[in-house]
């Protein structure tokens, strides 16, 4: 399996579980920061947060078009040294709270 491909897999299942967990937070901008920092994404929490709300809106009004893109503005918003699988573990985390309708997104890009 590709390094992509168990990226993806990974942001996929991480987006899955938290649609199946209860709401732990009233706040999902917590939630996000949390869930971000698990991966070792740190940085101000609004501007995560508003970053995680424009990639869903992006993705609804099809600015883009698939996680690929998605995964590439988010890289090119956050810290320098933010890896590709970072990348698209924000995206599956803010798919996971902020967006959960597109997370065939992200089974498109694991099933490719």
């Amino acid at each position: 399996m590709s390094f992509a491909k168990r990226v993806l897999t990974a942001a996929l299942a991480a987006s899955a579980a938290l649609l199946l967990a209860a709401p732990a937070q009233a706040d999902p901008d917590i939630e996000f920061a949390d869930q971000l920092h698990g991966f070792g994404i740190y940085g101000q929490r609004d501007y995560n947060a508003w970053l995680g709300k424009i990639t869903c809106k992006r993705l609804f009004t099809g600015v883009d078009g698939d996680a690929y893109a998605s995964a590439k503005f988010i890289s090119l918003n956050l810290a320098r040294d933010t890896s590709q699988a970072q990348a698209f573990q924000f995206l599956g985390a803010a798919i996971g709270i902020y967006c959960p309708e597109q997370v065939s997104v992200l089974q498109a890009a694991a099933a490719q």
